[in-house]
């Protein structure tokens, strides 16, 4: 029998992905004791591991709009070499990023913020007391140990810890409950771009190509980004559909798939596409690249139509220009929904807060919205910014020592601002 031992700190952050990094720095700064629990042995979710790439825009227009953690993080990836772009694709601005300087940002930031971290560690189970989550149970090397908080933040990224502590939550869309297809994510190095022929002529060649069946893949046509290399090109154009990112046996299949079709499309873009001849493949997603799962139902439930009208809530904790951004769940095409140039909406507190739970935030790809809306705050900028917000607010929780929900928005906010966070 595994040995069980158990352990208790303030705040567990469960998840040390781009929200999960931004809640734990953030309220270890202000002093809070915190235990950051990751499942790989390194941080960044799906920025790293499943090679997500590249960062979404965080500007409205011309200004951005996303600060904070965020901001700092690019600032100390432009230090590296190779290690922070600056690049548009179809209009947005998007932020290319090196994959093993981002590691290395992530796990410096927490570092030097004082953040225990216990990498190599799965959670299994949350602890509960009545309504109230007390804690997690995990399992890693050392065996099963069971770690009890003052409070917990719960970003996953498929809300988890929230669903096992019994939290209500939704998963894909409302007629069939499909969710956004996933992707794995791939590389092409030996690239010599200059040759490259246009976007439109390349998928004039995908479309020929996948009329006559040499190519298997529901995706429209390729979707592909420069990187911070000058012979890479990024290629995020699988597309798995009709999978469950909470369901084993679904995750087992998508990442078969997503081989299958990266190995497929490798082979016919190097036989196919000017410039590609020498290319090989360079490197893929630890894991395939997941878009949505759960969606915990919180204190309010942020709608696509609150977002294109640009909605600024009072309780607002982070804003977010990009677009709604649904790829079909069951196949070919792709619905972009974009908002006026310098245009904004905003994010409330009280999405990231579980109906009825106490103890318990949930901070980025799972906070309460609706299918429409969640295609649109699932971006990696906006999953940072409400982790910074939740680390603040479990700082100001355990300060004044009330619960989640009854944190002082304005001072949220106010403490945000603090930090270089754009409210």
């Amino acid at each position: 029998m595994e040995p069980t031992f158990s352990s208790s700190t303030d705040l567990i952050v469960a998840g040390g992905g781009p929200a999960g990094v931004a809640a734990a720095v953030a309220a270890a700064r202000l002093g809070v004791q915190v235990t950051l629990v990751e499942r790989y042995g390194f941080l960044g979710g799906m920025a790293t591991a499943g090679f997500v790439f590249p960062f979404m825009t965080h500007f409205a227009g011309d200004r951005p709009i996303i600060g904070g953690i965020w901001g700092e993080m690019l600032d100390r990836l432009a230090a590296y070499p190779h290690g922070f772009k600056a690049s548009t694709h179809f209009g947005l601005r998007h932020f290319c990023f090196d994959v093993e300087g981002l590691k290395q940002t992530w796990l410096q930031m927490c570092l030097d913020a004082g953040v225990r971290l216990q990498l190599h560690t799965l959670i299994s189970d949350a602890m509960t007391d009545g309504d109230t989550v007390t804690g997690i149970v995990t399992h890693s090397k050392s065996g099963r140990e069971e770690m009890t908080a003052r409070l917990v933040i719960d970003a996953t990224g498929d809300g988890d810890v929230a669903a096992r502590a019994g939290a209500a939550y939704e998963l894909g869309r409302p007629a069939d409950g499909l969710m956004q297809p996933m992707s794995l994510h791939f590389r092409l190095a030996g690239v010599e771009m200059a040759r490259m022929p246009s976007r439109e002529e390349i998928n004039a060649l995908y479309a020929r190509d996948k009329s006559a069946g040499l190519i298997h893949n529901p995706r429209e046509n390729l979707l592909w980004f420069d990187t911070t290399y000058p012979d890479q090109v990024h290629f995020n154009t699988t597309r798995i559909v009709k999978v469950d990112g909470t369901n084993r046996d679904d995750l087992t299949a998508a990442e078969i798939e997503g081989r299958r079709q990266m190995h497929e499309l490798v082979g016919w873009i190097v036989a196919t596409i000017p410039g590609f001849e020498r290319a090989y493949l360079l490197m893929s997603g630890t894991q395939v690249g997941v878009r949505e799962t759960r969606r915990v139902i919180g204190e309010y439930v942020v709608t696509e139509a609150e977002l294109l009208a640009e909605t600024k809530f009072p309780d607002a904790i982070a804003c977010s220009a990009y677009p709604v951004d649904i790829h079909n769940p069951a196949g070919t095409g792709t619905v972009m929904k974009h908002l006026p140039f310098g245009a904004y909406y905003t994010i409330p507190y009280r999405a990231l807060v579980p109906q009825r739970l106490e103890g318990l935030l949930v901070a980025g790809r799972p906070i309460s919205t609706t299918h429409e809306a969640h295609s649109a705050t699932r971006i990696q900028a906006v999953a940072n910014a409400t982790g910074q917000a939740a680390g603040t607010a479990a700082y100001l929780a355990l300060q004044h020592g009330v619960a989640f929900r009854k944190v002082d928005t304005e001072e949220l906010r106010a403490g945000l601002r603090a930090q270089g966070a754009i409210v």
